[in-house]
């Protein structure tokens, strides 16, 4: 395992970290053992960062990690998210009131007096242009309850606007061989501030591992069947935005560029840390052997200017048009 830099706050973090929305819901059938297996396995390989939230499993994700860290002698940075268990989900929402409480909430899940990194659960746009919601997170961090704050955001627009606060340490963005459009101008602003990236949904929902087919079937519970079109919240989320069978005729084509010895999956984790910009990549996993799977990515070679290029054209003819400009 490598590590980067988080940001200004000194962390040094492991460059493929551990997204831990799967082991807490919208994801099919979790099993709790299965999940702390995951969790041992993926810091017997050297991950140190987690990244969960309170609306993972309406707080199943965070205990887990809390009785992770309890388990494990090592540092574990964990970084939480607040704001989407809000019903509705609106702008006015957020406010001290209500952060407050899914602060404490978080601290009692995690088994924690201090979080380590909270972020906006990718609030409404408006909340960017809400100077007042950002003074609470500093408050919050001047009373202890956190160490540091971030956002997690649908759009680049929203990445811009959220660094003009010079209390946001991190952004999670999407970011992915389906999903290139951070990287053309918001990458080089945010390393001009020293903020820190974590990139989402790296493997686009799955699609990206190379294990599905127009066969594949997913659970009711599953938010690749149940927000396969934006039913429920954004459809960026779900194989980030792509058409499932446009994505499938991608995923043969990348096939073909991919390092002797090499998954798909590990390629698009590469592919991902090829760009400096970026301090993680957070897959998530449900099972041991996915995250043995996503941790040899740290591991391989640079990616060669052909694999790159190939990489790019297949994203131009099939991909570009479906999400480009949308987020």
């Amino acid at each position: 395992m490598h590590y980067r830099t988080l940001g200004r706050t000194g962390w040094q973090v492991s460059e493929i970290s551990f997204g831990a929305w799967a082991i807490g819901s919208a994801w099919g059938t979790v099993d709790d053992r299965e999940s702390m297996a995951a969790l041992h396995r993926a810091i017997d390989l050297g991950v140190n960062f987690i990244d969960t939230a309170d609306a993972y499993g309406d707080g199943r994700s965070e205990r887990l990690v809390g009785q992770l860290r309890r388990e494990r002698p090592e540092t574990i940075y964990a970084a939480t998210k607040a704001g989407r268990r809000l019903s509705p989900h609106t702008a006015d929402g957020y406010n001290a009131q209500n952060l407050s409480a899914f602060v404490e909430r978080s601290l009692a899940n995690l088994g924690t007096d201090s979080l380590d990194l909270l972020q906006l659960h990718c609030p409404p746009p408006q909340v960017y242009y809400r100077p007042e919601v950002f003074d609470v997170l500093d408050r919050l961090r001047e009373s202890g309850k956190l160490r540091y704050y971030g956002v997690s955001v649908e759009t680049v627009e929203e990445a811009l606007k959220a660094i003009e606060y010079p209390g946001v340490q991190t952004v999670q963005i999407i970011f992915n061989l389906f999903r290139r459009r951070p990287a053309e101008l918001f990458f080089g602003e945010a390393q001009k501030r020293q903020v820190g990236i974590l990139a989402r949904v790296p493997l686009a929902s799955g699609l990206l591992s190379g294990r599905m087919s127009t066969a594949t079937h997913f659970p009711d519970n599953d938010h690749r069947n149940f927000n396969r079109h934006g039913e429920r919240f954004d459809v960026g989320e779900t194989f980030s935005g792509v058409d499932f069978a446009t994505g499938l005729r991608a995923v043969e084509e990348l096939r073909a560029l991919l390092p002797s010895g090499a998954t798909l999956a590990q390629f698009a984790l590469r592919w991902i840390l090829m760009h400096d910009a970026v301090t993680c990549a957070i897959p998530g996993g449900k099972r041991p052997a996915q995250i043995e799977e996503n941790m040899a990515a740290s591991d391989l070679p640079p990616l060669t200017a052909a694999q790159m290029e190939g990489a790019g054209a297949v994203y131009d003819r099939l991909i570009r048009e479906q999400v480009h400009q949308r987020w």
